[in-house]
């Protein structure tokens, strides 16, 4: 893989793409979460099933969309993944019953993830070269938390000015704001379709494709499977993030705007903690920055679960900044250690599809735990159970970057493979 002139704009087009598809299935009911439980008359376990719907079929879509990824230009399957995941807010801003909910979230899984997840991290890593993996990734996901935070933030200014028009348990304004988000997210489909260079995401796939053997062998890859438990661990992390605006709300007494503004404000941290861990894993190591931002979701996830902080907002507030800072430091940079499991670049599709097939199954199992939890044991003490399992899978994944460690080469050396 050699280094190439990187053109902005389709870094630009990367990030807005892999960010505002996401944002009708996971960053709405995060900033949102307990507004949308009043609005849809849901409880946590029934929200975390409509998740866990969506786990499913992504589970399937990462598998076989990784494959995809290496066959057809990126710019074709990411517009069309837009186009149908904004097509599907307009079902959910006319007020869905629980059945069509998780219709509507399987459909997502589909969507989202079959067409465009393998495809974007390709596109990314041809965008970033050789010497500029950390980089490249940890723009993309500064590039994605920055937009989520920008949406984010224009969806909380809307819901705000709306709340003030309507009385009390008017549940108008959500749906408004689900409404505008669909047509944002189409918007963008098009100028993915449009502007996106053609030939990004397929240059390699159309010089030698993916044999069944080189799928084998990327599955007997040791590597490839201690990613994907990095990734699992990583990723419990971020969707137990959900449970920030809720835990304002219930425990710290915050009102509903408040607590969204919780949710808000993490989203602003992302870009700033992913876009760190990028330039710290290009100057020291990716490996060795994956084990350091463990090391802070066990720390953090910790303190809060223990209950001491409930006391102080502005202690379980700096505990949530301190343990954001690893959460969205993985999210920066745990594809951006493909070069030591000595990926080539025209196998990144379906290498990706592996590890992702494995990183991503707390989709399924997660949502419904936490709902439980939360639903289960009211107060804080659900909320402790959910930090606490924070810090428990990220000891996990602690583990898991050591062995990744001792099992590889120096990314540096293994660059000349690819």
């Amino acid at each position: 893989m050699q280094s190439r002139p990187r053109n902005p704009f389709t870094l630009l087009l990367l990030i807005l793409a892999g960010e505002s598809v996401f944002f009708l299935p996971f960053v709405l009911p995060r900033v949102f979460r307990p507004t949308l439980l009043s609005a849809f008359d849901m409880t946590n376990l029934e929200l975390g099933t409509a998740f866990s719907a969506y786990g499913v079929v992504a589970f399937a879509s990462y598998f076989f969309g990784g494959p995809l990824a290496d066959r057809f230009p990126a710019r074709t399957l990411i517009g069309l993944s837009l186009g149908l995941t904004g097509l599907g807010g307009f079902i959910l801003a006319v007020d869905p019953g629980f059945v069509v909910l998780i219709a509507l979230y399987a459909f997502w899984g589909f969507s989202t993830i079959f067409l465009l997840w393998a495809a974007m991290i390709r596109a990314t890593r041809e965008w970033g070269g050789t010497g500029f993996q950390g980089r490249a990734f940890g723009f993309l996901e500064s590039g994605r938390g920055l937009t989520s935070a920008v949406i984010g933030s224009l969806a909380l200014l809307a819901f705000s000015a709306l709340t003030s028009q309507f009385t009390a348990g008017d549940n108008v304004p959500i749906h408004e704001v689900i409404f505008f988000s669909s047509v944002l997210v189409i918007l963008i489909g098009v100028a993915v379709f449009f502007w996106m260079p053609k030939n990004l995401g397929a240059r390699a796939a159309q010089a030698h494709k993916i044999a069944p053997a080189e799928v084998l062998e990327l599955l007997r890859n040791p590597t490839i499977w201690l990613q994907g438990a990095i990734i699992v661990c990583a990723y419990v992390g971020y969707k137990m993030t959900d449970d920030f605006s809720l835990y304002a709300n219930e425990v710290l007494g915050f009102s509903e705007v408040d607590a969204a503004g919780v949710g808000t404000s993490a989203l602003w941290l992302r870009p700033v903690f992913a876009l760190l861990a990028g330039f710290l894993a290009d100057r020291f190591g990716g490996i060795r920055t994956i084990a350091v931002c463990f090391i802070c979701m066990v720390v953090g996830g910790g303190l809060i679960a223990t209950g001491w902080l409930d006391e102080s907002a502005i202690y379980v507030l700096a505990t949530m900044v301190f343990t954001v800072m690893g959460i969205y430091g993985l999210r920066g940079i745990y594809f951006a250690v493909m070069d030591v499991s000595e990926v080539s670049i025209r196998a990144t599709g379906t290498a990706v599809g592996i590890m992702s097939l494995l990183g991503y199954t707390p989709d399924i199992f997660i949502s419904p735990t936490m709902g439980f939890l939360l639903d289960h044991y009211p107060g804080a003490k659900g909320h402790h159970y959910v930090f606490a399992m924070i810090s428990a899978f990220a000891i996990i994944g602690l583990l898991a970057s050591f062995m990744l460690s001792r099992s590889t080469v120096d990314p540096q050396h293994a660059s000349s493979h690819l």
